[in-house]
């Protein structure tokens, strides 16, 4: 009888192993696409929710969802809706219907407020996630090709010859004039405020090596480190700026590019319509790990069909494991664990940047990044 049992169980285990084997990347995204069910609601969910100031729809949905990036479905949205999602305010409650096949969240009558002190942000509809815990990055950090600020404006000198350059001083620009020129000539208006950067390190995609040198990887740009903020206040060669705001000590050689009007963050969370895999390849501010609200550089953007909203897993990266049994080696590859969620909100052509979301334990550079 033993004997059976272990052959049983033996075939039993090269079945399963044998499906698992079968499961591609893409099998695996059309089973997690299956629609949404009870199941899919926490245990502890709300009947509804009253919207107040400083919600999120990413905060909503975890009330109600265990898997918040399922944001759209719960609320019916197409494709399009998802690019401009229902305006939410506060005051407005959130209802949970649980009437039909599918759970649907759905807005019900607006609550009267008790009377108080008018406050404009009430009318503000709430945002997808915490904006203040990105605002400073959706203009400021920059990814650049090589090249790009060797030939941006550079900063010369400073009045009395200081050698660190803050808020509130004078400096002077080369480039500045030239630049203008190419701007009118390509019918592009002249920028009012300005950025000065510093070239910061190189981005290295881990995952791919250069075809004519497999011992190097790809790189993918260089990432800009915002220094400040300035504006011209006499024009020339060299100009005249004023440093607005400086974020750290500014320096003859700083580069100087336009400011960039930040995006507006109104996408639902939203997961990628296809599977691909990538990893997170610095973590903002030279720190060597991240927590939630964290900002992680990562080494997929626009050509990988990134944008603006995706909801991005966050795993790390199984090890193979080799041991020796009984005088014998074996090797095993320990599989990507998954622990969190990445919402992306600033998008370049190869690099993207993202918000660290639920994590439950700290994010560190070369972690794998799919979608959920």
């Amino acid at each position: 009888m033993t004997n059976i049992i272990s052959a049983l169980f033996i075939t039993f285990s090269s079945l399963v192993f044998s499906c698992m084997l079968l499961v591609t990347p893409a099998q695996a995204l059309e089973q997690a696409a299956k629609p949404l069910g009870m199941s899919d609601i926490k245990d502890d969910a709300p009947d509804r929710h009253i919207v107040v100031p400083g919600d999120t729809l990413w905060g909503i949905a975890a009330k109600f969802l265990k898997e918040p990036y399922r944001w759209p479905e719960i609320w019916r949205l197409n494709q399009e809706q998802i690019k401009s999602p229902h305006r939410i305010y506060p005051g407005q409650v959130v209802i949970l219907d649980k009437s039909g096949e599918q759970p649907q969240l759905k807005l019900g009558k607006q609550v009267k407020a008790e009377p108080r002190i008018y406050v404009d942000e009430d009318k503000r509809e709430i945002p997808s996630i915490p904006q203040q815990a990105i605002k400073p990055f959706l203009s400021e950090p920059l990814v650049v090709d090589a090249g790009v600020l060797d030939s941006a404006p550079r900063i010369i000198g400073s009045q009395e010859e200081r050698v660190n350059i803050g808020a509130g001083t004078q400096a002077y620009v080369t480039g500045i004039d030239a630049f203008n020129a190419l701007a009118t000539r390509s019918s592009l208006p002249k920028p009012k405020l300005w950025h000065i950067y510093r070239q910061g390190q190189a981005l290295i995609d881990p995952d791919k090596a250069l075809p004519d040198d497999p011992d190097k990887k790809e790189m993918l740009g260089y990432e800009a480190v915002f220094l400040g903020s300035a504006r011209v206040v006499r024009d020339g060669e060299p100009a005249t700026i004023d440093v607005v705001s400086s974020r750290l000590e500014i320096s003859r050689g700083d580069r100087l590019l336009p400011a960039d009007t930040p995006d507006i963050i109104n996408y639902a969370p939203h997961a990628p319509s296809k599977d691909f895999r990538g990893r997170v390849i610095s973590v903002y501010g030279g720190v060597g790990v991240g927590g939630n609200y964290s900002i992680v550089t990562l080494s997929r953007g626009k050509k990988n069909g990134l944008e603006i909203g995706h909801v991005l897993a966050i795993y790390r990266a199984g090890e193979l494991l080799n041991i020796r049994h009984e005088g014998e080696k074996e090797s095993y590859q320990i599989p990507d664990e998954r622990y969190g969620f990445l919402f992306v909100f600033r998008v370049f052509d190869r690099v993207s940047y993202a918000l660290v979301m639920d994590v439950t334990r700290p994010v560190t550079v070369y972690d794998v990044v799919r979608a959920p």
